[in-house]
């Protein structure tokens, strides 16, 4: 029967190598963190939410089903969220939302995928219906970014979420969805995040143009993804499009060599992919500005044997990874891998 109440959480993520990848299919190595989005749900009589953000000190108010349009901000999520729900078979009755964070907003650290998640496992937790597959969910939550907020984002950052492990960042195959747990054993070493200062809104960005560039770039090589793309095929390209491909497989690449890489306990390699990640980001698909390469200098002239600009880019926070010698930069946090998202209670 249905339940009065439904709390979950969904973590944020980093992205330890594989940027860009996901919309063309590829390989990508991120880690759920312990900050995250927490929503508690109430059932409430009548087709009607209302939600609360509490950290914004913001309400919203909308009849079911949720009423498309531009809604903005957090409001796209919570409306787009019963929308899609609804849409996929998972009819969301009247509830009561309250939601919380512990996560930056606009740091890279994926806390609209936090967000998304969490409300749909809430709403569907007040149902008596058991949650979808956690693929489907990650599909759901990605039409909630792509048709209601208005970035085209593709399942990383979902998928990081969802599967998130404690003890493991992820090998995630975009092509065939498959999710391997890589045990991520960095004994005194430290994964960092910086906070560059930049402010990005993806919306706002580039991100949608370069996502727009790579179904270019397959449409003139007659491929579907540029998974099925080669060297020899991206450099007949016209620019920038032969760099943005360029920059796609040479990361795929680095995600392998990264898997390797810890699997030898070899960290210092693994410092040395990050730093040729963010070369790649920066020279080929042109994500960086001047703020982020300052925090990216600072990491490295701090000790660390890799520095990155991680997330779609524009801004936001760097990832640095530091030797044991290593103090790092004032401000630098420390991040670990943390489970996925749940239902606290039910």
């Amino acid at each position: 029967m249905p339940r009065e109440q439904a709390t979950a959480f969904a973590p944020g993520r980093v992205n330890l190598i594989g940027e860009h990848t996901d919309y063309n299919r590829g390989l990508a190595l991120p880690l759920a963190i312990a900050e995250g989005v927490t929503v508690r749900a109430t059932a409430r009589e009548g087709a009607q939410v209302e939600a609360e953000a509490l950290d914004l000190g913001e309400r919203d108010t909308f009849p079911l089903p949720a009423p498309s349009g531009l809604a903005g901000g957090w409001r796209a999520f919570v409306r787009g969220a019963a929308a899609e729900l609804g849409r996929a078979g998972f009819p969301v009755g009247g509830a009561r939302l309250q939601i919380s964070g512990s996560i930056e907003r606009g740091a890279g650290l994926s806390s609209s995928a936090a967000l998304e998640v969490a409300l749909c496992l809430a709403l569907v937790g007040l149902s008596d219906r058991e949650p979808p597959d956690r693929r489907e969910l990650a599909r759901i939550c990605s039409r909630v970014e792509n048709e209601w907020v208005g970035v085209r984002t593709g399942l990383l950052d979902q998928l990081a979420s969802l599967y998130g492990r404690a003890d493991a960042a992820l090998r995630i195959d975009f092509r065939s969805l498959e999710v391997e747990p890589v045990p991520l054993e960095l004994g005194e070493w430290r994964l960092v995040t910086l906070d560059s200062g930049d402010r990005r809104s993806l919306a706002a960005s580039a991100y949608n143009e370069r996502r727009r560039e790579c179904a270019r770039a397959c449409e003139l090589l007659g491929i579907a993804s540029l998974r099925e793309a080669t060297p020899a095929m991206a450099a007949r390209l016209p620019e920038p499009l032969a760099d943005r491909a360029r920059h796609v497989l040479e990361e795929n690449s680095r995600v392998e060599q990264a898997v390797a890489a810890l699997q030898r306990s070899e960290l210092s390699e693994l410092g040395r992919l990050l730093n040729a990640s963010h070369l790649s980001l920066r020279d080929l698909y042109d994500v960086s500005t001047p703020a982020v390469e300052s925090a990216v200098a600072r990491l490295r002239a701090a000790g660390a044997a890799g520095a990155r600009v991680i997330g779609g880019g524009f801004g936001g926070h760097v990832l640095g990874l530091l030797p044991p010698e290593a103090s790092g930069p004032e401000g630098a946090r420390e991040v670990r891998p943390g489970p996925g998202a749940r239902l606290l209670e039910r």
